[in-house]
């Protein structure tokens, strides 16, 4: 048999790879759990950048993706733009860049870049070409705790290792080119 301190020096790389992977396993976990609790009432804006919201209806694939989704998801109009709020409780891979649903979507994507509001606040943009359609697709996503994100994969880790605390809303805006 052989001495515990040459076990030891012989199995430390496995064990420490197995608590590297246990320590940033946690965060998900976290999220998961957080995840499974009921979404709250929210109360939508009734108004975007002085024009007021009219709700659209969702479809089936929408509400299926909604029952799942950590927070609330809702379609407003402002008789120009489409807005998609989500009001977002946990930290979640199911809020993805916008433009992925546009690809997954058939859209081709172009002239994807960073952009200042008149209130300068910064967006992630792009253009999405399909269907007989050209769009201009903006988002972002603000923390209740002032926190403001334009990736989504920046925002998930920012969220569950606790550097950004939510709700938060992500909102993308769609208007016709």
């Amino acid at each position: 048999m052989k001495p515990s301190s040459e076990l030891w020096q012989r199995h430390w790389p496995a064990l420490a790879a197995a608590l590297l992977a246990l320590a940033a396993a946690l965060p998900l976990a976290s999220a998961r759990r957080a995840a499974a609790a009921p979404p709250r009432h929210v109360e939508w804006p009734r108004e975007w950048e002085g024009r007021a919201l009219r709700p659209l209806a969702t479809n089936a694939v929408e509400q299926r993706f909604a029952a799942r989704f950590p927070g609330a998801i809702a379609r407003f109009s402002d008789g120009e733009r489409v807005l998609v709020l989500r009001r977002v409780d946990a930290p979640t891979r199911m809020l993805h860049p916008a433009a992925d649903c546009f690809r997954g979507l058939g859209y081709r994507i172009e002239h994807a870049q960073l952009e200042h509001d008149a209130r300068r606040r910064l967006w992630r943009c792009f253009e999405a070409e399909g269907d007989g359609q050209r769009l201009r697709v903006c988002e972002r996503i603000e923390g209740e705790d002032g926190e403001d994100f334009v990736d989504a994969s920046a925002w998930f880790w920012a969220a569950a290792l606790g550097r950004s605390q939510g709700p938060w809303q992500a909102v993308t805006v769609v208007e016709a080119l």
